[in-house]
């Protein structure tokens, strides 16, 4: 039959539930591609152990939310918020199922990660326990 699709030839990709909807590993992927100023310019810090030498993922799958960076170490969520986070209500509840599996968030605004680099790292550092972490 001309233009028959083949069920077992069509790949999707695994899905999870979120607090908006349906996201699969594929979507987690392009959020790490397409990453903000204000994440690229805190994860320049935090990649690679130079953050008091403790390791954080950006894009994480946690249940059904995507993480912008995670420490599993620690237990610390960091959420990097824009304009479309001004409606605050979904990310308290996120923030507190978050809770209930033992992590503490930490959200800033893009704005503030973009003029005060070094105070949002202070808080971080804070927040982990490290001492003269931001550099």
């Amino acid at each position: 039959m001309a233009g028959a699709v083949d069920s077992n030839s069509i790949h999707l990709a695994p899905v999870r539930e979120t607090g908006r909807g349906r996201v699969s590993l594929t979507h987690a992927k392009t959020l790490r591609k397409r990453m903000t100023d204000a994440e690229h310019r805190l994860w320049y810090h935090l990649r690679a152990h130079r953050f008091a030498s403790v390791k954080f993922k950006r894009q994480v799958r946690i249940g059904t939310y995507v993480a912008d960076f995670v420490c599993f170490d620690r237990k610390i969520i960091i959420e990097l918020d824009g304009g479309q986070h001004a409606n605050r209500v979904r990310d308290i509840h996120r923030d507190a199922w978050f809770a209930t599996q033992g992590f503490r968030t930490l959200r800033f605004w893009n704005n503030d990660v973009l003029k005060n680099t070094i105070g949002v790292l202070e808080v971080i550092a804070a927040a982990i326990g490290g001492s003269n972490a931001a550099r």
